[in-house]
């Protein structure tokens, strides 16, 4: 698939729906909630900011990062996820590198952190390919990785 294809677009009334309708796999069920109790949360926590992930005009995606830093002086990122159909092709990688983009333009972030279970592979996978590292920091059952974007 080609990547350059893939955009971020803030949540709005044409494609929330579209968001919650997207499901990852059956073995990563158990690592996410589903998208739309992320939708829900963002309209009670007004600082998060979800996005769709597009490849063309088709919503296959879902992000949302806090625009307030929070725990390690870091803006965290709160979801990334791919529709199952759509997984294996590099749209969250892609995805993820658009969504830092925007962090770093929009909020002058200068870390980036992401928590996630130790046991989900393709997160691990992901965030270690992005150059995001590990410095031991665990929240409850999460392990939090991070990327500085300025030194």
């Amino acid at each position: 698939m080609n990547t350059e294809n893939v955009k971020i677009v803030e949540l709005n009334t044409e494609n929330w729906y579209d968001c919650c309708e997207l499901e990852v796999s059956e073995e990563q069920t158990q690592y996410m909630e589903p998208n739309a109790v992320s939708i829900a949360q963002s309209k009670f926590e007004t600082s998060l900011k979800p996005y769709a992930i597009y490849t063309g005009d088709k919503a296959v995606g879902f992000l949302m990062y806090n625009s307030v830093p929070e725990e390690l002086d870091g803006y965290w990122v709160y979801r990334i996820m791919v529709d199952k159909a759509f997984q294996g092709q590099g749209i969250g990688k892609a995805a993820t590198k658009l969504m830092i983009a925007e962090m770093a333009k929009s909020l002058n972030a200068t870390k980036v952190v992401v928590g996630y279970h130790p046991d989900n592979l393709n997160a691990h996978h992901l965030y270690a390919s992005l150059g995001f590292e590990d410095h031991g920091d665990r929240f409850g059952k999460e392990m939090a990785v991070v990327k500085q974007l300025i030194d």
